[in-house]
């Protein structure tokens, strides 16, 4: 085999450090845009916020000063003072202290909120039972193994293997057992269950006994398929009872609580605040569409450094030490500039994607009525604002819009088209629209079937197949008619 040595063109398409900078900025939502602005600022003194007065940016007719610059050359550096050309930023921090404080200041510390975890909440309850030791080191660790929902999601013959293994506890599934229907004896009632079935055994043994709850209790002890499939009329046979019992033991489950340590460690979850990133009012029956302030905010590039910039041009004798720094100036000026025209082209792409949308939807955003929302893809406001298709999606993937009817993702506007039976073209979320509004009319005691539900749809004028109408049921999270029957 011989080795051969030949060019070939090849010619590729590569995007600008600029053009990268851009598409992540436009894909951020208001809070996270906040922060990186936050983050820039911090790590660009050349930039700065606020009004200010225009200077003159471009620094492109420095360009040739510094690269002319020859290393070579013999100057003397103390002749020249350099600090002239640094900002006040190279002060040292311990120039500008003063202790002046007296002890009766107030502290302005900002005191952080402090709570107690779900765990330890579960071992301060545990505290208060007498154990051995070895019962005391299983019972904590079943506790560390009890997740967000209360629930201990293993076997315990994986456990007992933990214990030995990580723990170095040896002991039997017997003893692990034991300890564990102690730990279900904390509060909230069914925490530390196996499985629901379990979790609401728990829940219905912890409750004042009554008829009803006593036959709830058999119902989910001896008859659990059976009640999740709601086979009623077998679950009536199997316990001899009429349908008004019946009726009486489910609502007692009704109010169990199915994820007993959702509601505690829901607790200590940081809440999060949707920021609209546009807001749609109508006036005098148009449509007005504003973007939301703290996306424009008021940049700049600092005074201080364009002049200590112009300071090197206007001198002579230029050192090596001058040169570097000035170089170093330079750069942060570029990059604050691209940061400014970045933000200013990401204002203008999300105004203008958002108005062509809220045009597209005129329909809807004036009436509010889901059935009016036209079919729509990525495509269609790609073609019609000339951008790329990405650049939509960027755009309306994690952005909300203030309407009149509530905040909305923009996303939700995209929807496929279909057919109707009189050649019109109709948005998919109209279908869903339509059958979520007839199964919520429906007679709970004969829920209607998916076939069913096909053949309404077919007298509506969507003709849609039985798997289609299955396939939006899931997507509007509504189970089968077996599971939407009532008594």
């Amino acid at each position: 085999m011989s080795l051969k040595q030949y060019l070939q063109f090849k010619l590729s398409q590569k995007l600008s450090p600029q053009q990268i900078q851009l598409m992540k900025l436009i894909q951020l939502p208001t809070q996270a845009f906040e922060q990186r602005l936050k983050q820039e600022l911090e790590e660009n003194p050349a930039l700065d916020t606020g009004k200010d007065e225009p200077t003159d940016d471009n620094f492109d007719e420095f360009d040739n000063s510094v690269d002319d610059y020859n290393d070579n050359d013999t100057i003397d550096a103390d002749d020249i003072n350099v600090d002239e050309y640094l900002s006040d930023d190279e002060i040292p921090d311990y120039r500008t202290q003063a202790n002046n404080y007296s002890s009766d200041d107030e502290e302005k510390n900002v005191p952080y909120a402090a709570g107690t975890s779900f765990t330890q909440h579960l071992i301060n309850q545990l505290n208060t039972f007498r154990l051995s030791e070895q019962e005391e080191e299983i019972a904590y660790f079943l506790v560390g193994s009890v997740d967000e929902s209360g629930y201990i999601r293993r076997s315990l013959s994986d456990i007992t293997d933990d214990l030995a293994f990580t723990q170095n506890v040896y002991t039997s599934e017997e003893e692990v057992e034991k300890v564990l229907k102690i730990v279900q004896q904390l509060d909230p009632a069914g925490v530390g269950a196996r499985n629901l079935q379990e979790c609401l055994s728990i829940q219905l043994n912890r409750k004042e006994q009554n008829p009803d709850v006593e036959l709830a209790s058999k119902i989910i002890d001896k008859a659990f398929e059976q009640f999740t499939k709601k086979h009623y009329k077998k679950l009536m046979q199997k316990f001899s009872i009429d349908e008004e019992q019946l009726k009486d033991a489910i609502e007692e489950v009704e109010r169990l609580n199915p994820k007993p340590g959702g509601s505690y460690a829901g607790n200590n979850k940081m809440v999060e605040h949707i920021v609209p990133d546009f807001a749609i009012k109508i006036v005098d029956g148009e449509l007005e569409l504003t973007l939301n302030g703290r996306n424009a905010p008021e940049l700049h590039v600092s005074r201080e450094y364009s002049n200590m910039l112009k300071g090197y041009k206007d001198t002579k004798e230029k050192s090596k030490a001058q040169k570097d720094a000035v170089l170093f100036i330079k750069q942060k000026l570029d990059a604050a500039k691209w940061f400014i025209e970045a933000v200013r082209q990401r204002q203008q792409t999300l105004f203008v994607t958002m108005s062509a949308i809220m045009h597209y939807q005129k329909e809807y955003f004036l009436t509010g009525d889901e059935r009016k929302l036209r079919p729509m893809i990525l495509k269609d406001i790609a073609d019609e604002i000339e951008m790329d298709v990405s650049t939509i999606s960027r755009v309306a993937n994690s952005k909300y819009v203030d309407t009149p009817y509530g905040t909305k993702l923009i996303k939700e506007f995209f929807s496929e088209s279909m057919t109707n039976d009189q050649g019109e073209e109709v948005s998919t979320r109209e279908i869903k629209k339509i059958l979520e509004t007839v199964i919520e009319e429906e007679n709970k005691k004969k829920p209607l079937t998916d076939e069913a539900l096909s053949k309404i749809l077919k007298e509506k004028g969507y003709p849609i197949a039985r798997r289609t109408v299955a396939k939006y049921r899931e997507q509007l999270d509504i189970p089968v008619a077996r599971l939407r029957k009532e008594l």
